[in-house]
This record gives C-alpha cells, structure tokens and sequence, in this order.
C-alpha cells in the first residue's frame, strides 16, 4: 500500500486527478457538515460502495458529482477497485481489510482538508441541500 505523501505527489502529475475540485453546493455542504461529519460519510461510503471483493458496477460505482465525497474519491483514486490497484497498491477481487479500508478513507480526509480551505460564495451556498446517498 502506498504511503499518502507518495501518492498525492503521483496524484499531482495527473492532469485526470487534478482538474477535481469541490462545486459551489458540495463546499457549502462540507462547510455546513463540517469536515469531521463528511468524514463519516466517506467511511460508509468506501464501506458500502468499494470494500467487498466483488462489485457489480465496478468502475461506475462512483458519480461524479453530487456529495463531497465522490468527487473526492475521483480526485485521489479511491472510485473504483482498479483506481484503488493503480494509484494504491491495493489488489482487487478481495474484500478490504480494516488498514485498507482506513487507508481509503486517511486519503479523501486528507483531500477534503485541503478543499474545506476554500471559502463558500455566498450566492451560491443559499441554494444548499441535503445530498443523500
């Protein structure tokens, strides 16, 4: 498994990986959650969505939009099994283990950290609301 400072320097050299950036609606939503609160989230989504061995929709598991998290998960590689091998070292067609499933959620944290650095603009932060998933 790759270390976090290896993989966001190789992540920095994909122009694909670093054109993700938070929408108006989703910063304001991270702002209004708080970072701890999407945290949480992202673990039920790696939880819910990417953890077991085998996946039905794997490699379309992940929208592109609509909550912090999945546009996280496109910008650090953590959208899909094959992502998770190439940018991770973490082998597919196996259930992820506790370290492997932390080691996901360490990255997006890591990630959304530096977005919720970003200030909200006002005009657009009105228009906010819940994203289920």
């Amino acid at each position: 498994m790759r270390d976090l400072d290896s993989l966001f320097d190789a992540l920095s050299k994909s122009a694909f990986r670093r054109r993700f950036r938070l929408g108006a609606r989703e910063l304001a939503y991270l702002h209004e959650k708080g970072l701890d609160e999407v945290i949480a989230h992202a673990r039920e989504l790696i939880d819910k969505r990417l953890a077991s061995a085998t996946l039905a929709n794997d490699g379309k598991q992940t929208p592109f939009r609509g909550h912090p998290v999945f546009i996280a998960q496109h910008a650090t590689g953590t959208c899909c099994r094959g992502c998770l091998a190439k940018w991770h070292g973490i082998e597919a067609g196996r259930a992820l283990d506790e370290t492997e499933r932390r080691h996901a959620v360490d990255a997006i944290a890591w990630w959304l950290g530096e977005e919720a650095k970003r200030e909200v603009k006002p005009e657009k932060a009105s228009r906010q609301s819940e994203f289920p998933f």
